[in-house]
C-alpha cells in the first residue's frame, strides 16, 4: 500500500505494507471514483469546504490528486524517507499539511480545523481493521472514507447478512457507515506487486447508527462481537454468558428469529433490537 502510517520495528518496506500505486491509469481511475479528478462524472465543487486526510501518503502519488480538488489536505506519513519528499511537495502546495505520526495514535479531531472531512488511504493489509476501528471513533466528523485495501477485506466490509463474508467487521462497519465495493485493482498496478489483489471501497457516513437509539454503543458492539465469537455456534450458545436460556429464546422469538439463528443471519438493526430486549429482560 502507499506509504506507512503505523509503528513497527525496522524491516523491508514491502513488509511495511508499502506497495505503491504506480500505474497512472489506475491512479486516475481511483481519483475519478473519489471525485477528485476533473474527469469525474461529478467532481467535487472547487468551493467545497471539506478537508482531506490521507493515510500513508507515500511519494504523494494520490496526494496530488487530492490537492487538485482545491481544499486543505493533511498527509499522514510515518516513514521518514517518504516524509522528506512530501515536505518538498508542501512547499509547492501551501494547503498541504504533513503529519509524521502513527495513525493509530493520531487525534483526527485535532487535524480538522473545524471542517468536515473526507479520508483517503491505501491501508496496510494486516492492520486495516485496527485503523478502521480507530477512525470510527471520529465518525461524527467524517462524511466519506475511501480506501484501497485487500479485496477479501473490502468484500467483508460490504457483505450482506447470510453470506460467507458477513461477520463482526461487516456489522461494525455498517453500524458506522454505508460501504460500497467500488472496483478491484490488479496486483500489477502496484510497485512492488502485493501477493493479493486489492480493491477500492467507499464508506459513506452515517450508517445504521444514525437510526438507532442505544444506551451504550460500546456495550452494543461488545454484544455483537460476542455473538460472532464462535461462528459455527448459534446465538443461544454464544450469548449464554449474557442471559439465561429461556430469556435468550424469548428474545429471539420476540424478534421473529429462529431459536437456532446464527449471528451471520442478523442485520445491524436486528442486533440492536435483540440487544435491547436482553438488556431490559
Amino acid at each position: 500500500m502507499v506509504g506507512s502510517c503505523y509503528t513497527v520495528a525496522p524491516m523491508p518496506r514491502q513488509r511495511l505494507g508499502q506497495h505503491f500505486l504506480a500505474d497512472l491509469d489506475w491512479r486516475e481511475q481511483v481519483a475519478r471514483a473519489i471525485r477528485v479528478s476533473p474527469h469525474s462524472t461529478a467532481p467535487l465543487a472547487k468551493d467545497d469546504s471539506h478537508g482531506w486526510i490521507e493515510i500513508g501518503a507515500g511519494h504523494g502519488e494520490m496526494t496530488r490528486h487530492l490537492l487538485a480538488a482545491g481544499g486543505p489536505v493533511t498527509a499522514i506519513e510515518l516513514d521518514p524517507g517518504l516524509a522528506g519528499g512530501l515536505r518538498r511537495l508542501a512547499k509547492e502546495f501551501p494547503q498541504l499539511n504533513l503529519v509524521s505520526r502513527d495513525i493509530l495514535k493520531t487525534d483526527i479531531a485535532a487535524l480538522t480545523s473545524g471542517r468536515r472531512i473526507r479520508i483517503y488511504g491505501n491501508l496496510p493489509y494486516y492492520i486495516t481493521s485496527p485503523i478502521l476501528h480507530h477512525l470510527f471513533t471520529f465518525a461524527s466528523l467524517i462524511d466519506e472514507m475511501h480506501f484501497v485495501i485487500q479485496t477479501e477485506v473490502a468484500q467483508r466490509l460490504a457483505a450482506h447478512p447470510g453470506t460467507r463474508d458477513y461477520g463482526y467487521l461487516s456489522v461494525v462497519t455498517q453500524f458506522y457507515t454505508r460501504p460500497e465495493f467500488v472496483f478491484e485493482i490488479p496486483r500489477e498496478a502496484f510497485q512492488p506487486p502485493p501477493e493479493v489483489t486489492s480493491a477500492l471501497v467507499t464508506l459513506r457516513l452515517p450508517g445504521e447508527r444514525s437510526k438507532l437509539t442505544l444506551k451504550d454503543e460500546q456495550h452494543f458492539l461488545n454484544f455483537v462481537k460476542l455473538s460472532f465469537s464462535q461462528k459455527r455456534k448459534t446465538l443461544v450458545n454464544n450469548l449464554r454468558s449474557v442471559a439465561k436460556l429461556e430469556q435468550l429464546r424469548a428474545a429471539l422469538a420476540s424478534s421473529s428469529l429462529r431459536a437456532d439463528a446464527r449471528a451471520e443471519q442478523l442485520t445491524v438493526v436486528q442486533f440492536a433490537a435483540l440487544h435491547a430486549l436482553l438488556e431490559n429482560s
